[in-house]
Order: C-alpha cells, then sequence, then structure tokens
C-alpha cells in the first residue's frame, strides 16, 4: 500500500510537536516540503547541510533571521523556509543546535540533515548527517529507482554502500543489501539519538515496484516502512 505526499505526516507518527530529521537517499527535500504543506500549525523547513536556492516551495524565506525575527515569520505565515546563509547556487544550512532551539518557536521544524546530490540511495560518510540531537523522528529516505541496479549506478558513495554489505560496487543492489544498509549503524542508522523514532521511506513507488516493497518491509522487521506513490507533489491540495 502507498500514500501519497499529503498523508506523510500522519503515516509517519508525528504528533503535535515535532523534529523530523530526513536522511540518505531520494525523498529528502519533497518529504520537508510535503510536511510544510500539509502539516497544521507552524512549521520552520531547513538543512543542517545545503539545498538549491530554487528549492523554497513557494514560501517566505529567511537568511540568517535571529529567533525574534523567525517567531514573527510564523505568525504571519504557516510555513517559513530559514537558512543560514547562501554560497554561490546553494543555500548552506543551520547548526543542529539552531534546529534543536527552534522547536521552541515551531510545531514542526522538517530538517533535511544529508546530501546525496539527487541520488537514490547513499551510505554516510563520517561526517554525515548532521542529525539534531532533539529529533523526535529520524526517517531514512530511498527512492525505488536503486533496487534493482548496479550499486554504482543508484548509489552515492557506492564504495560505502558495498563495503556494508560486503559486496562489489557493481554488485546488483538486491532488497536484501538494501535492508542491510538501512538497518546498519554505519548506514542509514548512523547518528540517530536515542529515543528518536527511526522509519523508512521509500519514494516514487508505482504498481510494478510492490512486490520489492513488500519484500523489503518484511527485511526491515520492526522498522516502520512508508512507501509514497509516484505522484507530484505540486497536485495535491495544501492544508487549511
Amino acid at each position: 500500500m502507498t500514500i501519497g505526499w499529503e498523508a506523510l505526516g500522519e503515516t509517519l507518527g508525528l504528533g503535535p510537536q515535532a523534529l523530523v530529521a530526513f536522511v540518505g537517499g531520494g525523498g529528502k527535500t519533497t518529504s520537508v516540503f510535503a510536511l510544510g504543506r500539509h502539516r497544521p500549525g507552524r512549521t520552520v523547513i531547513t538543512t543542517t547541510t545545503k539545498m538549491g536556492l530554487e528549492r523554497t516551495g513557494g514560501h517566505p524565506v529567511l537568511i540568517d533571521a535571529v529567533d525574534a525575527e523567525l517567531d514573527r515569520a510564523l505568525d504571519d505565515h504557516r510555513c517559513v523556509v530559514a537558512w543560514h546563509h547562501l554560497d554561490d547556487h546553494r543555500a548552506v544550512g543551520v547548526s543542529p543546535e539552531t534546529c534543536d532551539r527552534w522547536m521552541m518557536l515551531a510545531d514542526t521544524v522538517a530538517v533535511e540533515a544529508d546530501g546525496s546530490r539527487r541520488m537514490p540511495f547513499k551510505a554516510p560518510r563520517d561526517y554525515e548527517p548532521v542529525i539534531p540531537s532533539a529529533s523526535t523522528h529520524v526517517v531514512a529516505c530511498v527512492g525505488v529507482a536503486a533496487v534493482g541496479v548496479p550499486i554504482v549506478e543508484g548509489c552515492q558513495r557506492p564504495e560505502r554502500v558495498a563495503a556494508i554489505v560486503g559486496c562489489h560496487e557493481r554488485d546488483v543492489l538486491s532488497p536484501e543489501r538494501l535492508a542491510r544498509v538501512l538497518l546498519s549503524p554505519a548506514g542509514s542508522r548512523k547518528g540517530v539519538p536515542a529515543g528518536a523514532r527511526f522509519s523508512v521511506l521509500v519514494n516514487r513507488v508505482t504498481e510494478a515496484d510492490r512486490n520489492v516493497v513488500d519484500e523489503l518491509r518484511k527485511l526491515l522487521g520492526d522498522v516502520p516502512l512508508t512507501a509514497v506513490a509516484d505522484v507530484p507533489i505540486d497536485r495535491l491540495p495544501d492544508v487549511v
């Protein structure tokens, strides 16, 4: 069973207040903007890494805002995007400590806490991901296109993915291999704060991917898996 982006917050089990860090590959940016579009209450969208300047979702953008400025913006707008500064064609994000503090101002803080250069899946390097310590939820994202193709073709940091599962970079990323990386403390579970709910999001799922998703769900055991249908976010209604 798949969901649309409008149901993401409910499916992830977000409470009235949540700090959600998205890590891994495909779906992180769309996920933060889905929460910004469909979550009720005051929402801040940000990153602890970098984002494209064009990725604003039509929301107001604050650069290096002090808390009082952010508070006023949230009074006027249900959702705002907040970055630290601009660097060429990229927006540089805020510190994880800043995200923690913004929990006092917002109902939802949605954080892109990892980069993947638009690849469907990845394994982190030593300095990745950058997850706020107050995160209530950490969501590992994977584009379903990474499954069934050679690791070197579908993954960023393919050498790290291969090392975790003990195979060659040119071997195919099977559901079993994917599950091993998702569950590994050197893979997608790296840096998850104690007490945060860890779950997996599989993005751009079609009917043809049903068997892959069903197998992956079994392999993940008690770890919740959300499968998002291949439906563009801009076709869905805004929250009122």
